[in-house]
């Protein structure tokens, strides 16, 4: 007999077992081939992947990209379904799977340059190249939506392909229908990561629809013989199943709420998935036409600051070009640690003026700091941080900017159109990545740029001309016109697209201008921030400035500006953008008129319909740079009530394991000593097996019963072994003799030595004779850990985690041997061919 209670059954039940070709009452036979299992299956992860594909609709723009995906899809499951009911091996039909995707991609795509219109050739390979180039381009550079271009559907298509492939391998050979979901789930999270809506009703419904067809499927043609179902028809199935389904739905509503990224609306359309926190910071690769399009506003920063004019945020500088998407270069080795005094870098100007600017961020997340340009001195920061000499960008190192109170110091040199005409020198002292313009610059972009510049014989004469052509009424600024015309981004395409379409928001024009600038031989950057804030109606209480007038900005502010660097003077801001900002004194004309925009200017960006924000409440006293902070921030505050949720975190872990210890021993002993509950004693023998399992006593794998308590015995935690007649003992055996009977019927009639009849005392008292016992003979430590941290709850928790991975580990061995199957009869084969 063993610790493991063996299932009986019937006899007939043992015969259906063993022999296959006996049929139970009201079985299906078993047909001869596969029947219709290939095809329902093939269906099956059809509906799966194109219901979950539903969710690409807002990553991609509109729904003339899902014709080719449902093409794909179809042609790739029912080319399995078509091989699969040949009875070829599983390899042989993932390789028909593949082949039937490259033919219907070729088809779909490249039909003009293949063989017979669907099988590659070598310019099909180069047109390939061609599409990745555009796919490439499309997902550095544009924001979702993006248009559906022949690239990006071709790369979709192929994905869910591959898909599909490995869908249908999951579901069929390998037998683990369930281990499918991965790849559903995969398709999902795509849209639950980049679109603001999260995946969407109707991507998530057909996902699920899918998924279980496939279980569906396969519980049906092929069902479980661990279970007690013999089919899907089984009298219950579907009440269970219908249960199962309810609560974990019901699991997923409550449960939203704590995953990270969900905190508006409901899953699947709540928003979006982001496991990395709050996205309310600036996205330094500049798609910021979703911050701009922004209802909400998020990210909101107050800064009050003695300027004569409403500075501009800076917040991180990009400055290298490809030809495909602006990047920023963080320059790791000559990044300098400390803000407390940073060299600006400016040449010498006429004359300087110095800014004290506090700054509060709030929920504002970002790894790059916004401040005025350009800074001096950065105080009052948590965290550790570092600046970068070239672009004076402030980045943190450990840290970010959310929830931060600093002061920062920074020069504005004064400048004028005569100091600017009089720096006409070639530059020197710029790295060269300034300086390259792409390679690949559309003939539009150039062409523009030489008919805008040409009679402007200096480089503020060119940058002027340049600025005035984009502000000019051919130029209307417009958040919507990008989107719709499929050139929302900052790639060289985009930007061709842009000059002639003559619409876009910040990030076009200022794109335009930095490329025209470096073909013009002046060295040029964007900078990325905001724009000049709104008052708020407060002041704040600078150290040696007295109040100061407080602005905000938020997410609808974000904003791209060009920077072009002149020889004696230094980096120039410039500002392209019709109706946005506002234009530098010496970069304005006297005459002209702005372009029309479809958006109002930063003063009245608040929609109309919405109230006014409170002001927001001043800020204690700032100090400038230099003066430790006053007691009692916010910053302690948050720490604080951090270190409080942390404390009581820890409390709670350590507390669990002994708490559900106390649970599983309630409900254990509750069924023990209630009559109705089946088998009663082999709860009250579970209960003894862990509890001396908590004090270092573990069930071998092939112990019985007897052996198990013999050597509780003989262990000495029970009493002397000598003795036998210890209530402990009496009650340890008392139990086996209970389970023994409970199991296999009537016990052995040789009885140990001084052991108590079965069933002399309820369970629970027996359980609690032997905890006695175990507790007052074993050491503090033993005792301290089976009360604390039970090894029988511990051991439990790490099957628990281990069981997700055992049908990935399963599926693992069986590809394995799959391959090894098919290896070795190829080898067969090739050996009896040279024979023959």
């Amino acid at each position: 007999m063993t610790l493991t209670p063996q299932r009986t059954g019937t006899g007939p039940a043992r015969a259906g077992a063993e022999n296959s070709t006996v049929l139970a009452p009201g079985a299906r036979p078993v047909p001869a081939g596969p029947g219709m299992q290939p095809w329902v299956m093939g269906i099956s992860v059809a509906v799966a992947v194109a219901g979950a594909a539903l969710g690409l609709n807002g990553v991609l723009r509109g729904w003339i990209w899902y014709s080719p995906v449902l093409t794909t899809v179809i042609a790739v499951t029912f080319a399995m379904a078509a091989l699969r009911s040949l009875r070829l091996h599983s390899v042989p039909v993932a390789a028909g799977g593949l082949a039937a995707l490259v033919m219907v991609l070729t088809f779909t795509f490249f039909r003009q340059h293949s063989f017979a219109g669907f099988i590659p050739s070598g310019d099909t390979m180069t047109q390939v190249g061609r599409f990745l180039r555009r796919a490439s381009e499309t997902v550095l550079a544009e924001s979702a939506p993006v248009a559906p271009n022949a690239g990006i559907v071709m790369v979709a298509c192929a994905l869910l392909g591959l898909l599909v492939i490995l869908i249908d391998s999951l579901a069929f050979p390998l037998a683990s229908p369930a281990t499918s979901g991965i790849g559903i789930l995969a398709i999902l999270v795509v849209p639950a990561i980049i679109k603001p809506q999260s995946a969407g009703v109707a991507g998530f419904v057909g996902a699920a629809a899918g998924y279980l067809l496939i279980l569906a499927c396969s519980h049906w043609f092929a069902p479980d013989t661990r279970t007690g179902a013999d089919n899907a028809r089984t009298p219950g199935q579907f009440r269970h199943a219908t249960v199962a389904g309810g609560l974990a739905l019901t699991l997923t509503l409550l449960v939203q709420p704590l995953i990270p990224g969900f905190d508006r609306g409901s899953f699947p359309q709540g928003s979006k998935l982001n496991p990395f926190g709050v996205a309310s910071g600036l996205n330094p690769m500049i798609t910021l036409g979703n911050s701009l399009r922004s209802p909400e506003g998020g990210g909101r920063i107050t800064y009050a600051t003695n300027a004569p004019t409403t500075p501009y945020l800076r917040s991180v500088t990009v400055d290298t070009f490809d030809g495909e998407a602006w990047a920023p270069d963080d320059r790791e080795p000559t990044r300098r640690p400390g803000t407390g005094r940073m060299d600006s870098g400016l040449d010498s100007a006429p004359a300087e003026l110095r800014v004290v600017t506090a700054i509060r961020t709030g929920r504002f997340t970002s790894p790059y700091l916004p401040v005025p340009y350009a800074p001096e001195a950065v105080n009052g920061l948590t965290g550790r941080w570092s600046w970068d000499p070239a672009t004076l960008s402030i980045r943190g190192i450990d840290t970010d900017t959310r929830d931060q109170q600093f002061v920062a110091m920074s020069v504005t040199p004064q400048l004028t159109p005569e100091l600017l005409a009089q720096s006409g020198g070639p530059p020197q002292g710029v790295a060269e990545l300034f300086v390259r313009p792409p390679a690949n610059v559309p003939d539009v972009v150039r062409q523009t740029s030489a008919s805008v510049v040409a009679g402007s014989s200096t480089p503020y004469a060119r940058a002027m001309a340049i600025q005035q052509y984009l502000r000019s009424a051919e130029f209307r600024y417009s958040l919507e016109s990008p989107v719709q015309g499929g050139y929302d981004g900052n790639g060289m395409s985009v930007l061709a697209d842009f000059l002639a379409q003559k619409s876009g928001y910040c990030i076009h024009f200022a794109s335009a201008m930095a490329v025209m600038a470096r073909l013009e031989g002046i060295p040029s950057r964007i900078a990325v921030g905001y724009a000049p804030g709104r008052l708020t109606g407060a002041t704040v209480s600078v150290a040696g400035q007295g109040p100061l007038p407080e602005y905000e900005v938020d997410a609808r502010d974000a904003h791209a500006w060009p920077e072009l660097y002149f020889q004696g003077v230094g980096w120039v801001a410039f500002e392209p953008t019709p109706s946005r900002g506002l234009v530098p004194a010496y970069a304005s004309v006297p005459t002209g008129s702005g372009g029309a925009s479809t958006n109002e200017p930063n003063d009245l960006i608040i929609p109309a319909d919405q109230e006014t924000r409170e002001p927001a409440a001043p800020l204690g006293p700032v100090p400038l740079p230099g003066v430790a902070a006053p007691a009692g921030s916010g910053v302690n505050q948050v720490s604080e009530h951090l270190g409080t949720g942390v404390a009581m975190l820890l409390i709670v872990l350590l507390a669990a394991p002994r708490l559900a210890r106390e649970g599983i021993r309630r409900r254990r002993l509750r069924a023990a000593g209630s009559p109705a509950r089946p088998a009663p004693a082999l709860r009250a023998w579970a209960e003894l097996r862990d509890l001396a399992a908590d004090y270092g006593v573990v069930a071998g794998a092939g112990d019985t019963a007897r052996r198990f308590v013999e050597r509780l015995l003989a262990s000495g935690l029970l009493g002397a072994p000598e003795r036998m007649d210890m209530p402990g003992q009496q009650a340890a055996v008392s139990l086996r003799l209970d389970f023994e009977n409970q199991e296999y019927g009537r016990p052995s009639p040789v009885a140990a030595p001084g052991s108590a009849p079965a069933g002399s005392a309820s369970a629970a008292t027996r359980i609690a004779l032997v905890r006695a016992a175990l507790r007052s003979t074993a050491k503090p430590l033993v005792r301290l850990r089976a009360e604390l941290f039970p090894p029988s709850v511990i051991a439990a928790w790490r099957r628990s985690a281990a069981s997700p991975f055992r049908p990935l580990a399963q599926t693992a061995r069986r590809t394995v041997r799959g391959v090894a199957d098919t290896g070795l009869g190829i080898r067969d084969a090739v050996r009896r061919v040279r024979r023959g």
